[in-house]
C-alpha cells in the first residue's frame, strides 16, 4: 500500500489549503454573526457561504468527493476532506462536498434514471439546491433497517407514502428540494427485499416538517428534522432503481458517506489539537505554562498518536475502496467508522479540558464540535453495530498458517 500523495492530489491540497486560510477561516466570524442574529430557528444559509461557493468553483475546488466528476481517487480525496474538516460547518458546503448531499449525489449518479439525473442530480452538482436522506424513524430501532415501518404502497401510477422519519439532516434548509425516502414497498418479501427508495420533492402535499431537533442544544443551520408523510403521492417514475433494492442502494450510499465523515473528523481533531497546543503554551498555572505540566504533555502526545493512527486506518479504507470496491472494503469502513468519531471525541475532550470554562462555552468551537462528533457515534450506524460487524468478520476469518500452527501447539499443550 502506498499512501503517498500524488502530484494531482498535492496540487489540490495546496490550492485547498490556500482557500481555507485566505477565505474560509476569515468567513467564520461572518457565518456565526449571521446565525446569532437570525436565531436558532432560522435555517437560511448565511450569505458568506454562497460567496465562498462561487470562489471555490472559480478555483476548481468543486465536487471533489465524486471520482467520476473530479477524477480524484478516494485516497486522493481523503486529505482534502480532512482539510475541510478544519471548518466543518462551512468548508464542506463551500466546495459542494457536504453531507447528506454527497451521499445523495452518489446515489443518484449510480441508480437514477436519465430523467431523474437531469431533474435532481444536475442542480445538486451545481450547488443550486440541497437534499436530504430520510431513513431513520422515531418509533423503531433504526440501527436495524429491517425495522423501518414507513409504507410506500403502489396505487396505479403512484406510490402512496405513510410514515414518520426523524433526524433527517438538511431538511430544514429552505434550499432542500428533494428527499430520498426509504420505506416498505413489499412487506411479504424476504427481509432484505421489502424496502425501496423513492424520490419525494419536499413540496409534495402531505410532507410536513414537524420540527428540527438540536444536538446537545445546538441547532444546525441545515436542521435535523422530524418529518411526517401522510398519504403522500408520488409517481412511479420517482422510484430509484427497482422495488426491493433499498438495502442494496443504502449500502452503496453509506460506504463512501461513512468514510467521508471520518476524513472530516480527522481534520476536526487536528483543529482541536492545534487549539490545545496554543492554549497550553500560553496559559500559565502554578507558576509555569500548562505545556510544562507532565499530565498535559501526556494529553498532547495521546492526541497526536490517536489522530495519526486514525488517519492511517482511514487511508487504508480509502485505498481498499479504490482497489477492490465498496463491498470488499466494508470491514475497513466499519473499522474507521468506529474509530474516527471516538478519536475526535477524545481529542476534543482534552482540548476542552485545557481550555477550562472557555472550552464548554460558545467562545470556542470545541463544545459544538464535540456535540456533533458524539452524535457521529450514532449516525450512519452506531459504534456497536460496526463493532459487531468487525467481530463477525474476525471470528469467521480463515486461519492463517501461523494462527493454525500456534493453535495446534496450544491444543497439544492442553491435552498433554
Amino acid at each position: 500500500m502506498d499512501f503517498a500523495m500524488s502530484d494531482k492530489g498535492q496540487d489540490y491540497y495546496d490550492r485547498l489549503t490556500d482557500f481555507m486560510v485566505e477565505h474560509v477561516f476569515p468567513a467564520e466570524a461572518s457565518y456565526d454573526a449571521y446565525r446569532e442574529e437570525k436565531g436558532p430557528k432560522d435555517h437560511t444559509v448565511p450569505p458568506v457561504v454562497e460567496e465562498l461557493k462561487k470562489l471555490a468553483k472559480e478555483r476548481g475546488l468543486w465536487n471533489l468527493f465524486l471520482p467520476s466528476v473530479s477524477g480524484l481517487t478516494n485516497l486522493e480525496y481523503a486529505p482534502l476532506a480532512e482539510l475541510t474538516g478544519w471548518s466543518m460547518e462551512i468548508a464542506p458546503e463551500a466546495t459542494n462536498c457536504a453531507a447528506p448531499d454527497t451521499g445523495n449525489m452518489e446515489t443518484l449518479h449510480l441508480f437514477a434514471t436519465p430523467e431523474q439525473r437531469e431533474q435532481w442530480l444536475e442542480p445538486l452538482l451545481a450547488g443550486e439546491i440541497r437534499s436530504a436522506f430520510a431513513m431513520t424513524e422515531p418509533a423503531v430501532a433504526s440501527s436495524d433497517a429491517r425495522n423501518i415501518q414507513t409504507t410506500m404502497l403502489r396505487d396505479g401510477d403512484d406510490y402512496v407514502i405513510n410514515g414518520r422519519k426523524w433526524w433527517i439532516s438538511g431538511a430544514a434548509d429552505p434550499r432542500c428540494k428533494i428527499l430520498i425516502v426509504m420505506g416498505r414497498t413489499n412487506p411479504d418479501a424476504a427481509s432484505h427485499q421489502q424496502q425501496s427508495m423513492i424520490l419525494v420533492p419536499t413540496d409534495t402535499p402531505g410532507v410536513s416538517i414537524e420540527r428540527s431537533l438540536p444536538v446537545f442544544g445546538w441547532q444546525d443551520q441545515h436542521g435535523h428534522c422530524e418529518i411526517s408523510f401522510d398519504d403522500v403521492r408520488v409517481p412511479v417514475k420517482n422510484l430509484l432503481h427497482e422495488e426491493g433494492s433499498g438495502f442494496a442502494i443504502a449500502q452503496a450510499r453509506l460506504g463512501p458517506g461513512r468514510i467521508h465523515h471520518c476524513m472530516r473528523a480527522i481534520g476536526v481533531a487536528e483543529r482541536a489539537l492545534a487549539l490545545m497546543v496554543d492554549r497550553v503554551n500560553n496559559r500559565i498555572a502554578f507558576g509555569k505554562p500548562l505545556a510544562e505540566q507532565g499530565v498535559v504533555q501526556q494529553q498532547v502526545a495521546l492526541s497526536r498518536n490517536e489522530i495519526d493512527q486514525a488517519r492511517l486506518l482511514c487511508h487504508k479504507a480509502a485505498w481498499v475502496i479504490d482497489k477492490k470496491g465498496n463491498k470488499e472494503a466494508r470491514n475497513e469502513v466499519a473499522m474507521i467508522k468506529a474509530v474516527a468519531p471516538q478519536m475526535a471525541c477524545n481529542v476534543l475532550d482534552r482540548a476542552i479540558q485545557v481550555h477550562g470554562a472557555a472550552g464548554v462555552s460558545d467562545d470556542t468551537v470545541l463544545a459544538r464540535l464535540y456535540g456533533w462528533h458524539r452524535a457521529m457515534r450514532l449516525f450512519d450506524g452506531p459504534d456497536e453495530v460496526h463493532m459487531r460487524s468487525i467481530a463477525r468478520a474476525e471470528l469467521g476469518r480463515e486461519k492463517s498458517a501461523l494462527a493454525a500452527a500456534v493453535n495446534r501447539q496450544s491444543a497439544r499443550a492442553v491435552t498433554g
